[in-house]
């Protein structure tokens, strides 16, 4: 039996194109909201079309921990 793989490692913004586009995603500011609160943030986005990369690290940690304090109020 092997070992289990080891999850992938981190993308930077470099490594990830924006699919509609076909334009490298950048690092900029973008807002993100959750029930009425706003939230800055830097994240990987397309500064063509706008699009904004969440990844599933962020998406079900920091921010669902946000979300849950937010709701726990």
């Amino acid at each position: 039996m092997s070992a289990p793989a080891s999850p992938p490692a981190a993308r930077n913004s470099a490594d990830l194109v924006c699919a509609a586009c076909n334009v490298p995603l950048e690092m900029g500011k973008v807002e993100a909201t959750y029930l009425g609160q706003r939230f800055p943030v830097e994240l990987p986005r397309c500064p063509s079309c706008g699009f904004v990369y969440v990844s599933e690290e962020l998406a079900l940690g920091k921010m669902l921990k946000v979300e849950q304090a937010l709701e726990d109020k």
